[in-house]
């Protein structure tokens, strides 16, 4: 088949005025979707947004088209970028592809997509809730009036989560049952049940990831004598890293908090799969790489609710995903590592980049 990926937003942009420099499109989620489409044996076009370039010239695996942005004091490219070059290119090319895939309803390449191809259009939805954008009603009026009315005669939208799915499914019908999340390389992460007594934390150093509380809990169960020789580690770099080494050291935990800085994929890999747990304590993020990176590597998760994949964890006993979590959570993932270790291995190849393309494609096809 020949398929088109829509995802105008690779990176999630924390201030749309202060734009970074993107080395590398290859390690977003998306870039490894397509390779899962890829290594099945389909030939595949990414469409996204020309502020997202790399500033270095890349070779790819598949064919990467960057459109630049239009209008966009009004159609931000950091939230909901608008192309004009994008909407020619898809009048004149959408009968060479055989499937669309567009990530979210809430986008206007999206509803390019609807519009000009439907039938060959599948919409990947990974939001569940409204973006706060303007009290949220920007989003309020388009799932509303825009997705019944727009988007009615696309193939199908598949939920990426329970809690998409529940979201979407208010203002449409065309909502699959089945659910397909983001798939990840396995191979670059091999299983291992064997486990040092560590615990790791991987993300940016921001306040919305909230290592500061991971801290915290972890100095609750260090203060337990079965549990002091545990060690913490922190991988990623941010503008808390200051802030956060204060909190290690106010806590006399310097000997026990490690941190490693911006690991590259392979050596968080390693460290992970070396881990009893990865320790997630996230206010906002819904989607997060490392969670099924983790699993596939054998490492339970302890998360909080809000990620995307928490009832999925919950479920299958991946580890435990719950509201506010705290150190009792860790105990229980320490005393039971070789049972939740094992439930991870189990599953490890439903994470993978090619069975999360084939079911999309199975879906769309039956639809």
């Amino acid at each position: 088949m020949n398929i088109l990926i829509i995802n105008p937003i690779l990176h999630t942009i924390a201030d749309d005025k202060m734009w970074p420099e993107f080395k590398t499109i290859k390690d977003t989620m998306i870039y490894g979707m397509a390779l899962g489409f890829i290594k099945l044996g389909h030939t595949v076009t990414l469409a996204t947004c020309a502020n997202y370039k790399p500033s270095r010239l890349e070779n790819y695996d598949f064919d990467v088209i960057f459109f630049k942005s239009n209008i966009s004091r009004i159609a931000k490219p950091a939230r909901l970028p608008f192309s004009w070059d994008f909407i020619k290119y898809l009048s004149n090319n959408h009968q060479k592809f055989d499937l669309v895939v567009a990530s979210e309803c809430f986008q206007l390449y999206t509803l390019a997509a609807s519009i000009i191809c439907p039938s060959k259009t599948v919409i990947w939805q990974e939001m569940n809730l409204h973006q706060r954008i303007m009290l949220k009603i920007p989003s309020k009026i388009w799932h509303n009036v825009v997705v019944p009315i727009f988007m009615r005669q696309i193939r199908c939208i598949i939920p990426r989560s329970v809690s998409a799915k529940e979201f979407i499914s208010q203002y449409t019908c065309r909502v699959s049952s089945q659910m397909v999340d983001h798939g990840i390389d396995i191979d670059k992460f091999p299983a291992s049940i064997h486990k040092k007594r560590q615990l790791i934390s991987s993300s940016r150093l921001i306040v919305r990831k909230g290592v500061d509380g991971i801290i915290r809990n972890f100095n609750c169960l260090h203060k337990i004598t079965e549990y002091s020789d545990i060690k913490l580690i922190i991988a990623g770099r941010g503008p808390e890293e200051s802030n956060l080494r204060k909190i290690v050291s106010d806590n006399n935990l310097n000997e026990y908090v490690e941190f490693v800085g911006f690991l590259p994929r392979h050596e968080l890999g390693k460290m992970i799969s070396e881990s009893m747990a990865l320790l997630i304590n996230t206010s906002q993020d819904l989607n997060i790489v490392s969670i099924p990176e983790s699993i596939s590597a054998g490492t339970p998760v302890l998360t909080t609710s809000l990620t995307a994949l928490s009832s999925f964890i919950n479920t299958n006993k991946l580890g435990i995903a719950k509201k506010t979590w705290t150190e009792n959570e860790m105990i229980d993932i320490i005393d039971n590592n070789p049972v939740y270790s094992e439930n991870c291995c189990n599953i490890r190849n439903q994470l993978s980049s090619q069975y999360a393309a084939q079911k999309i494609i199975d879906i769309a096809m039956n639809q």
